[in-house]
């Protein structure tokens, strides 16, 4: 498996959770209220977990997802459903047409993308004014004990470990750099909303199966022993509560 390939971990992702609805709705009113309400675009969609936030709170767009098994997944959650057109393309190509887009967003995919180009790319398909937001959903380890130790059962195996991005190391400053450097965006806006989720073991553990990064530093039998560990951590548990905290940058086009 190789960094950033998520071909054999597509089937895995729709027991991801979503994202803040509080958070994004704050966004979509002050992006709106700002520009008027116009298509929004989830570029690297995955199989749709933001798409389908989007959905909620009234947004209607474009889906954009490279990797062919994660949208054909997205695809088919959206099958009886017409908000969201999907299609093939990247944060550095998304194939969508020029000033197309009032709110473009990433959802914990943003630290796959060659920021220079696919920030000359968001600020192509955006209309004058419009928005970009890059979001990420980590877990709130600090706040609870049990994934504070399952935490540490992960380190245990891969103690160097090196996170391509969960977003909770992300800094504004960081993205700063990133997105307003080249002078296409302006007004950076940063903000985070906790959320919980809770779910079956059987979806928790998909969900750590959905992982990228730890798998290919951990190694197959590695990654195998870290699931093992997490199992027997949680074994009594009927449900699992995930605290997770949305943590969002947004800048606005300088069209």
């Amino acid at each position: 498996m190789k960094h950033g390939d998520f071909t054999e971990l597509a089937k895995f992702y729709k027991d991801r959770p979503g994202y803040s609805i509080v958070l994004l709705e704050c966004l979509k009113n002050h992006i709106f209220n700002s520009i008027g309400e116009g298509p929004a675009a989830d570029l690297g969609a995955g199989t749709g977990k933001l798409t389908e936030n989007l959905v909620t709170i009234g947004c209607k767009g474009f889906a954009v997802e490279p990797n062919d098994a994660m949208r054909m997944e997205g695809q088919k959650v959206f099958a009886e459903r017409k908000e969201f057109l999907w299609s093939e393309g990247s944060a550095e190509k998304t194939g969508l047409a020029e000033n197309s887009v009032s709110w473009a967003l990433m959802g914990s995919s943003f630290h796959w993308a060659d920021s220079v180009l696919a920030v000359k790319e968001f600020y192509r398909i955006l209309v004058p004014g419009g928005f970009f937001t890059a979001i990420w959903n980590p877990r709130d380890i600090q706040s609870s004990e049990l994934h504070k130790k399952i935490e540490d059962a992960v380190y245990s195996e891969v103690p160097n470990m090196k996170r391509v991005s969960s977003g909770k190391t992300v800094t504004t400053e960081e993205m700063k750099e990133k997105l307003l450097s080249g002078g296409y965006f302006k007004n950076i806006l940063f903000m985070e909303s906790p959320h919980t989720e809770h779910m079956t073991k059987e979806r928790y553990m998909n969900i750590w199966k959905s992982v990228n990064d730890i798998q290919v530093q951990a190694g197959e039998e590695g990654f195998q022993r870290i699931l093992n560990k997490i199992e027997e951590i949680i074994v009594a548990f009927d449900e699992i509560e995930v605290p997770y905290l949305s943590r969002a940058w947004t800048v606005q086009s300088c069209k």
